[in-house]
């Protein structure tokens, strides 16, 4: 892992001149629990007694009342067993630690699925789910869960890292017969499944039979497939949202329509489609600062366009918010690119793919700038990345 070793000499320094040294356990945690979490791992190597705190739960406490940390985005490749993740803060890669229960025969291989929080969801091939701390390497097998219908979505929700309060939402079934499980961490079991009735406001209702498979000349002249192809870890890719006490968890059908599965009311809704749907694009569905966004890529008089979309609640109409400028996205014209995104605050990870190329792009509203970042490299070998979670690196997330 990479470690921010100007930080922890300056922290020696102020140990000798015994500034810090002369604070009390509580101040000093307080204090110290403002540290970038790269940081954290070695204040052990200050002195025995930063060492004894940084082990100590009242540290974890002092770590949880952080109101939030600077994102790090869990990296999915071919290799399921390992661990890489940037770090937003540093604008750099680090390798972790593969938490060793995923090691285990019945659990490599496992994809990640959800997170939330400090947490990261992973789903073995079986079906059965383990809940991680990739900081940590903590980890939780949930109990086994009938899979029942064909699932379409899972999502997460932490509520408190640090007493391990979470929920992991599984929506299965077909158009227009959806149904939700939930498991709770609090209780460590699954709740009754619960079906989910159309929502009598719904004017978008489309025919039942609209996401099977339509095929079409593109303008190259090329058949296309309006099934979209996604990678494995997004397969059931979703976001959870909290607002006015409700709950909503949305997705994407395979051929790209919004659904809105209300929790709290449990019914569901559909999002009008942003494009015909004999149109080449690729879209993927994002949370960020509570908002439901689309992130969609699209090709048009021979350039590519990526832009960023938020539906009006009322009218039901899409709105755009931000665009890529044309001469970054034109690179991606004629690539045949999948895009995987997840937002994270302010920001959105953009991961681009196909046979041809392999981008990413990181995209904060608040200063409207798009950054193309380095290509990772492990050991002299370049990695190519399909998608990415988002979490919060936190050392007191607890499973």
């Amino acid at each position: 892992m990479e470690i921010g070793n100007g930080c922890i000499s300056k922290k020696r320094k102020l140990v000798e001149e015994g500034s810090l040294d002369e604070l009390n356990e509580d101040l000093l945690e307080r204090v110290l629990s403002w540290l970038p979490t790269s940081t954290l791992f070695r204040l052990g190597s200050v002195c025995k007694r930063w060492k004894s705190m940084a082990d100590s739960q009242s540290f974890k406490l002092a770590c949880s009342r952080i109101p939030s940390r600077d994102p790090w985005f869990y990296m999915v490749d071919a290799d399921l067993n390992r661990s890489i993740v940037f770090d937003s803060a540093k604008s750099s890669w680090k390798r972790l630690n593969h938490p060793s229960l995923l090691l285990r025969d019945h659990n490599r291989d496992s994809i990640p699925v959800a997170a939330s929080g400090g947490l990261v969801c992973f789903r073995n091939m079986s079906g059965g789910y383990i809940v991680c701390n990739p900081v940590t390497g903590s980890c939780r097998e949930l109990p086994p869960v009938d899979p029942g219908q064909s699932l379409l979505a899972i999502a997460m929700n932490a509520y408190s890292n640090y007493h391990g309060s979470y929920k992991l939402v599984l929506v299965s079934g077909d158009l227009p017969k959806l149904s939700f499980k939930v498991y709770n961490s609090i209780t460590n079991c699954w709740e009754e499944e619960i079906m989910l009735r159309r929502n009598a406001d719904d004017c978008t209702k489309s025919n039942d039979n609209d996401d099977d498979a339509v095929y079409f000349l593109s303008t190259a002249g090329n058949v296309v497939v309006t099934n979209m192809q996604r990678s494995p870890s997004k397969q059931y890719s979703s976001v959870f949202t909290l607002k006015d006490g409700e709950e909503i968890v949305y997705f994407l059908t395979s051929s790209g329509r919004v659904i809105a599965c209300n929790l709290t009311q449990k019914c569901f809704s559909e999002y009008p489609r942003l494009l015909p749907v004999f149109s080449e694009y690729s879209i993927d569905v994002v949370e960020c600062k509570g908002e439901m966004l689309v992130v969609v890529l699209s090709e048009f008089f021979e350039s590519a366009s990526l832009r960023v979309w938020q539906c009006d609640p009322k009218t039901k109409t899409w709105n755009q918010i931000a665009v890529m400028p044309p001469a970054m996205s034109h690179e991606f014209y004629d690539k045949k690119l999948d895009i995987n995104c997840v937002g994270a605050g302010d920001q959105i990870f953009i991961c681009l793919s196909s046979a041809e190329l392999c981008s990413y792009v990181l995209y904060n509203f608040v200063t409207n700038r798009w950054v193309e970042l380095p290509e990772c490299s492990v050991n002299g070998e370049s990695l190519e990345f399909m998608s990415a979670l988002s979490f919060e690196p936190r050392i007191e997330a607890s499973v």
